[in-house]
């Protein structure tokens, strides 16, 4: 749960983990819509994927314990230089370096190590650094002090160097080149990628959603259909439909609140009526794209089949499944628009 996120956000999300799945076994054999809905809010979902695979190796290959070898450890899925360290030091107490964001930077600036830390190249260069000083005998509280070194104190902007407990031994301090590590290649701006969304109600108070494939970007979960266009049509919807400040009631009788042409947004619901506005636009950022989705609300009007990976779920029974950041901002628009309370 750490890799990429926060100790602060994790904590509660650890806690409930654990109590729905309490040992290797149990996680092991998970439904995967309940593996996702524990890990539902944090992101990063092939992480929950990779650990519940990394539980039946720990099963099917060591009798379902956990390995202790740093090469062993290094052979469950999902699990990379980092946390194998992290693990064999911390529960193992193996001398092996855990190395994240904030140790690269105290690493830099100690050695004045001038290699790019975004490059992949260079985790050797910092790897060889941390061996050298490791506390052989205390290698996992070794490494979560270089953590909290770089995250309290050895900060990425204005150092507290006068504050720091290595401060004799560090090069960049000595030289007055803190500011200059480390060195780091500008990351890639995320693509923007523009997208249509229709939150569509029938009579029954339902609403409809659809389960994205089994491979892929948020891969089994569920949002409201959305439609992928180019950022023209995504310009000329948002200033011709645009959201009007007060909020506005649904009434078919009222034509000027409601599409002359019902297909001029979704093609694939005809049978849909939309309210001439928008929601307003929803937007989430991923590792590698910035999604935009221009928010509306229908009605279904007659009756169409589903295509399988669709449903219609009553709001009560949203709980059930597993929602990504994106769907959950535009329930809360949704609500937001028309006033509805928890």
């Amino acid at each position: 749960m750490l890799q990429q996120t926060r100790v602060d956000t994790v904590i509660d999300y650890y806690y409930r983990f654990m109590e729905w799945f309490p040992t290797i076994k149990d996680l092991a054999e998970a439904p995967d819509d309940r593996l996702l809905k524990a890990w539902e809010g944090l992101g990063y979902y092939s992480r929950a994927r990779n650990l519940k695979v990394a539980a039946q190796q720990i099963m099917a290959e060591f009798n379902g314990q956990m390995p202790e070898t740093i090469e062993e450890i290094r052979q469950l899925k999902g699990i990379g230089p980092y946390t194998a360290g992290a693990i064999g030091s911390i529960a193992f107490q193996l001398p092996e370096p855990a190395i994240d964001g904030n140790v690269m930077r105290v690493v830099s600036r100690l050695f004045e190590i001038s290699d790019d830390i975004a490059k992949p190249s260079s985790r050797k260069v910092f790897e060889e650094a941390m061996y050298k000083i490791i506390d052989q005998n205390r290698p996992g509280d070794f490494n979560q002090a270089m953590m909290d070194l770089g995250s309290s104190i050895c900060t990425p902007t204005s150092p507290k160097c006068e504050e720091c407990p290595i401060q004799p031994y560090c090069l960049s301090y000595k030289n007055n080149t803190m500011t200059n590590f480390p060195v780091k290649s500008k990351k890639m701006k995320p693509k923007d990628v523009y997208y249509i969304g229709g939150i569509i109600e029938n009579k029954k108070q339902e609403f409809l959603l659809s389960q994205r494939d089994s491979i892929g970007l948020l891969a089994n979960m569920w949002l409201f259909p959305i439609t992928e266009i180019t950022k023209e049509r995504f310009d000329f919807l948002q200033k011709n439909w645009a959201k009007e400040d007060q909020q506005m009631s649904f009434d078919f009788e009222e034509q000027n609140k409601v599409a002359e042409d019902t297909t001029e947004i979704f093609e694939e619901y005809p049978e849909v009526v939309w309210q001439k506005r928008t929601l307003g636009e929803v937007t989430h950022i991923f590792s590698h794209l910035k999604w935009h989705i221009l928010v509306f609300y229908g009605r279904q009007t007659g009756l169409s089949e589903l295509a399988k990976n669709q449903r219609w779920v009553q709001e009560a029974d949203y709980s059930n499944l597993v929602f990504p950041k994106p769907q959950q901002k535009m329930v809360e628009l949704y609500k937001q628009e028309f006033k509805i309370d928890e």
